[in-house]
């Protein structure tokens, strides 16, 4: 018999989350000048759900896909995705324009070596570019007070069709700060400053939203909105909120109990002897570790479900296994059923335990763990 971890990603589930991102980004339609559209996010192997088979599945519903870098894009096309890909990081050399531009992807312009080289590059057509404007995350984007000028070089050149304005959010996650309003007013400012400068600045789309933006602030909703870790099913907020709330998870993470042993009070579990029984206990060992996905640092306390039901993890996570006190379980046998993390265990809740966030848990499974696919329906 294979090894039982195994990674199951509900199509279906990332189907229903980005109709949801779409409808959140409709309800700020009569505020623009036309439909809003909302593109899917789906870098790092669409956040390790699998991004051939995610942009398969949303293909019909979406014009465009996001992605980081040339590789992620190739990787869509050579799979024979055809939806326009816009490139997050932009372009990092110049071969990479031309290479880009033949696999129809777009580029997010964000600092001044990546504008001057497009504007040097002899072009046989004019693109569209994406000119991130940096309102306060201070990582990637053009300042504020350069915007006039770039946007006059790019409008000037004949390499540029057409411009979009983008920023990105630091904060949009915590509801209670005014940061997320700052940066949505300064935004603002300037895209109507760079209107009374320059006419054709009017006609730009605007984008803003990511996850959080799109669920929580609708002052954020433009003409293009960037949801990420929603398609997945996984809040980005600490806090629950309503339309979140109504997110379906996408991947579910399990594997089976392989061994069941009696352990007498004081006597210790796993690597290092850090979990000591207090009782008599019934520990259960699963075939699931770091080698498989599931974090090193989860604590013991974590929850697990075996049978559908809540048991804590007991000692430290080892690379193929990790114990759980089954000992208050009516009835369990080797091969019973568990799930680390999914529709019944948010991963969320699990990247507490483990000190960390469930984007990242669900983005650095590794290959060991198989991945099944629950079909459109």
């Amino acid at each position: 018999m294979s090894r039982p971890a195994k990674i199951t990603v509900d199509l279906t589930a990332i189907q229903y989350n980005y109709q949801l991102a779409q409808a959140l980004a409709q309800l700020s339609a009569p505020s623009l000048a036309k439909s809003p559209k909302t593109l899917a996010v789906v870098k790092a192997d669409a956040y390790g759900h699998g991004s051939v088979e995610v942009a398969k599945a949303l293909t019909a519903q979406v014009e465009m896909f996001a992605v980081s870098c040339l590789e992620e894009a190739i990787h869509l096309r050579n799979a024979g995705v055809q939806n326009k890909i816009l490139l997050l990081a932009g372009f990092f050399e110049v071969a990479d324009i031309d290479l880009g531009i033949q696999q129809n992807c777009e580029f997010v312009l964000h600092n001044h070596v990546q504008i001057q080289t497009l504007l040097d590059t002899s072009l046989d057509n004019p693109i569209t570019v994406w000119l991130k404007i940096d309102t306060g995350m201070h990582r990637l984007g053009v300042s504020i007070d350069t915007v006039q000028e770039v946007f006059a070089q790019l409008s000037a050149s004949k390499n540029i069709e057409n411009i979009r304005l983008l920023s990105h959010f630091s904060n949009a996650d915590d509801l209670t700060s005014d940061y997320t309003a700052a940066q949505v007013a300064d935004f603002n400012a300037c895209v109507s400053s760079l209107i009374q400068q320059q006419a054709k600045a009017k006609h730009c789309e605007l984008s803003l939203a990511n996850s959080a933006g799109v669920l929580a602030w609708p002052d954020s909703r433009l003409d293009w909105n960037r949801p990420g870790i929603m398609l997945y099913g996984l809040t980005p907020f600490i806090t629950s909120h309503p339309e979140a709330d109504k997110l379906i998870p996408a991947m579910t993470f399990t594997s089976q109990i392989i061994a069941l042993r009696n352990v007498l009070i004081g006597e210790s579990v796993g690597y290092g002897n850090t979990w000591i029984a207090q009782r008599d206990s019934v520990i259960a060992t699963i075939a699931v570790g770091y080698g498989d996905g599931y974090p090193r640092t989860a604590k013991s306390g974590t929850p697990v479900l075996v049978n559908g039901q809540r048991v804590s993890l007991v000692g430290r996570v080892s690379m193929d296994l990790i114990c759980v006190d089954v000992t208050d379980l009516a009835e369990v046998e080797i091969g019973a059923p568990v799930e680390l993390w999914g529709k019944h265990l948010s991963a969320n809740e699990v990247a507490k335990w483990a000190d960390t966030i469930g984007y990242e848990l669900v983005t650095r499974m590794p290959n060991r763990a198989k991945k099944e696919f629950i079909k459109c329906k």
